[in-house]
């Protein structure tokens, strides 16, 4: 009797073992049982509603299309702009611009034929004003509407300073304005090249020994 009675009060003094398993496995099944944001039940990218990033092809282009209908598209396109490209009649736009006047005269694409020509005094009434841009801007739009007329669609053009030994090299205010101008009338503008004479060596030039005196 006396060691059934030790026995006893020994499990009895031994703290109650609590099962984790159980309780690990019901936690679980709680996490498993409700719908988590980062479960793996998601449906895959591009099926999910307002996703529309699983049509688009890899290499770009428009959804649905294959390399080849690109080629195809791309080709397609190339051939219109060719096709416009051939409808174009070409004119020469010569620019003279210098700090008294703006001359614009368009001619034909060999530049042995006048079609218009117009200079800034011929649209303003003060001398101050012949190379001012708004004078270039008029004498442009007079000139192009001759021109459209008479079937030009494309202009090349030659913007010339005075230049020479003792002219200036830079162009005047005008010559960016009259290209302005004939951009937005509808020409389609090719090559502009400045082809404003400079000498290489050249004659003296002007203002003497000493130089000018003011």
């Amino acid at each position: 009797m006396t060691d059934e009675n030790e026995h006893k009060e020994k499990v009895a003094a031994q703290p109650e073992k609590v099962e984790a398993k159980p309780v690990a496995l019901a936690a679980a099944g709680s996490v498993s049982s409700a719908p988590s944001a980062h479960s793996d039940s998601r449906p895959p990218r591009g099926d999910r509603p307002g996703d529309r990033s699983g049509d688009r092809p890899r290499f770009g282009g428009r959804p649905g299309m294959d390399r080849r209908g690109m080629r195809e598209e791309r080709g397609q396109r190339l051939r219109e702009t060719l096709r416009s490209r051939d409808n174009i009649r070409w004119g020469l736009c010569n620019i003279f611009s210098s700090y008294n006047n703006t001359i614009i005269h368009i001619t034909d694409i060999s530049g042995t034929e006048t079609i218009a020509i117009a200079s800034g005094g011929q649209v303003v009434k003060s001398h101050r004003l012949e190379s001012s841009p708004t004078a270039a801007m008029m004498a442009a739009k007079k000139a192009g509407e001759v021109a459209k007329d008479k079937g030009i669609s494309g202009l090349h053009i030659r913007i010339r300073a005075p230049g020479g030994h003792n002219g200036p090299n830079a162009p005047g205010p005008g010559a960016q304005a009259a290209i302005r101008s004939l951009s937005r009338m509808g020409f389609r503008v090719g090559i502009i090249e400045e082809v404003t004479p400079i000498p290489h060596g050249g004659c003296r030039k002007k203002g003497g020994k000493r130089g000018r005196r003011v």
